[in-house]
């Protein structure tokens, strides 16, 4: 920018001044690089909240591959005003691109000229009286950029959709559905983090306070110390307040309250200290005190920082999976049985070998049946099968858990469809959890699970990791469903064009 060098200049009139249409040109210029000049440095890129209808994208009446946007008022990452007077219709031409595919609908800024004028008495005099400063909902293939354009809506589209809809819950937008959870807030000195980071940071920060909260049912008093910070974190998160500008700053809290929990255990809770996962937490939490103290506040950081923290905090969970929970919750009644949660399996994701009998927040589970995958005898014993996939794959891995463990496993993989098999050495009237050895690099779908041909519920496989790719993914049924001494189990795609993978299977059941 000129400005940086020689800084803003301002037209000085004066007796005798004679004016051209530079002069006022570059009068109108000093403004509007002022005005962007506040709004980049001032005001967080956007949609400005509070502005008549929001910007808010709406799925048309009629039923088609329409979108609505309401008027409203945003700023872009060049602090360009974007705003819309009148609500705008876009069309989805389907021609224009390759399904399955998402669509991101964007507001772009443009400048056009307008009343052009020509004197007649001398036609060297003419041009455009004003410039119009506007913009243009349009469509786009690509990602985003904040810097050139700012995104309202993205539609995940399937081959054959005939339509688009508002989302049934905002929160979980589904395939052909409007998904507005991407859209940045701008305005009142709000944060400029992009929204997959922010979104990231959020599943991170409750990943961390779950885990804490594990310790502090355990008796592990330090563990408040994290909830207490990550509560804080989500707390500014929510208010808009998180970004580079100070996120490192919120961590140093959260690392140095983690730092404390491990000294708490390793003086006071020897039984978990002596655990291989917790001395692997310990070692997480020196790199990511170094990773801090490099005082490198920049993308790459963050995104490292990320990283590593998503892995301390799974980490954290493994190392107290299994251990006697010291303080309860009291009860209403004394003999109140305790009842089967699938929230319990967290720390089990990450063991690289499951055992045989797991104790978890009050149930003893023991293993009934296991299937090994690409084993004829065991799969014929079990009537594996994978039916109306659109393709499928054998597969070895040689991978690692969450605490650097290396696991080399042959399994399946299926895109669409499902696969099903039989569980045996059932007990009916018990609940039964399904534990899937999964590649978790490809995450971040959706099963549904059927017994004996009846729905009884969904897998939500969520997140991924490119580092450490093994996680033992749970299907709990609930006890109703259970009524014979074997059962038939299927786990059918929900999720499109995604690759549904299972290395081996183990049935638990509670004694």
């Amino acid at each position: 920018m000129s400005e940086a060098q020689q800084g803003f200049k301002r037209i000085n009139f004066f007796k005798g001044f004679l004016t051209t249409e530079k002069d006022w040109n570059d009068a109108e210029r000093y403004h509007i690089d002022k005005r962007r000049l506040h709004n980049r440095m001032l005001h967080s890129p956007g949609i400005v909240y509070g502005y008549a209808g929001d910007l808010k994208v709406a799925a048309r009446a009629r039923g088609d591959l329409s979108v609505e946007v309401q008027p409203g008022y945003a700023i872009d990452g060049m602090g360009n005003d974007l705003m819309i007077f009148d609500a705008a219709i876009r069309n989805i031409n389907l021609e224009e691109f390759r399904l399955p595919q998402t669509v991101y609908v964007v507001l772009r800024y443009y400048e056009e000229l307008t009343d052009f004028i020509a004197y007649k008495e001398n036609l060297e005099y003419k041009g455009h009286r004003r410039v119009l400063e506007s913009c243009r909902v349009e469509l786009s293939q690509t990602e985003p950029d904040i810097t050139r354009e700012v995104e309202l809506a993205r539609i995940y589209l399937e081959k054959g959709v005939a339509r688009v809809r508002d989302a049934r819950d905002p929160h979980d937008p589904k395939p052909n559905e409007i998904d507005m959870r991407y859209t940045p807030k701008g305005g009142f000195c709000g944060s400029i983090m992009p929204p997959p980071l922010r979104l990231r940071l959020e599943n991170l920060l409750g990943t961390v306070r779950r885990g804490a909260l594990e310790y502090t049912r355990r008796g592990v008093i330090s563990g408040h110390d994290v909830v207490q910070a990550a509560n804080t974190a989500l707390m500014l998160l929510f208010a808009n307040q998180l970004d580079l500008r100070n996120v490192f700053d919120v961590f140093k809290l959260i690392i140095e309250a983690e730092a404390e929990l491990a000294l708490d255990v390793d003086v006071h809770h020897p039984t978990i200290a002596q655990k291989k996962e917790f001395s692997e937490y310990r070692r997480q939490v020196e790199i990511l005190r170094g990773l801090l103290a490099e005082n490198k506040n920049n993308l790459e950081s963050y995104q490292n920082l990320l990283s590593f923290q998503a892995k301390c905090a799974e980490i954290a969970i493994s190392a107290v999976a299994g251990e006697k929970v010291l303080i309860e919750a009291p009860v209403a009644k004394s003999d109140e049985k305790k009842v089967a949660n699938i929230t319990d399996w967290e720390g089990v994701k990450v063991m690289p070998q499951p055992k045989p009998t797991m104790d978890l927040e009050g149930l003893t589970w023991v293993l009934v049946d296991e299937i090994e995958i690409l084993n004829k005898e065991s799969e014929d014993k079990h009537l594996f099968s994978i039916k109306d996939a659109k393709d499928s794959y054998r597969s070895r891995q040689k991978l690692k858990y969450p605490d650097g463990t290396t696991v080399e496993d042959t399994g399946r993989a299926h895109v669409d469809g499902y696969s099903e098999f039989k569980c045996m050495n059932i007990v009916p009237g018990r609940p039964v959890v399904v534990l899937r050895r999964m590649d978790y690099v490809y995450g971040d779908y959706e099963l549904e699970m059927l017994v004996n041909g009846k729905k009884v519920g969904v897998i939500a496989c969520v997140g991924t990791d490119r580092v450490h790719r093994w996680r033992n993914w749970p299907a709990l049924i609930t006890a109703e469903h259970i009524t014979d001494t074997s059962i038939m189990f299927r786990q059918q795609s929900v999720t499109a064009g995604r690759d549904i993978n299972m290395f081996h299977i183990w049935v638990y059941q509670p004694k």
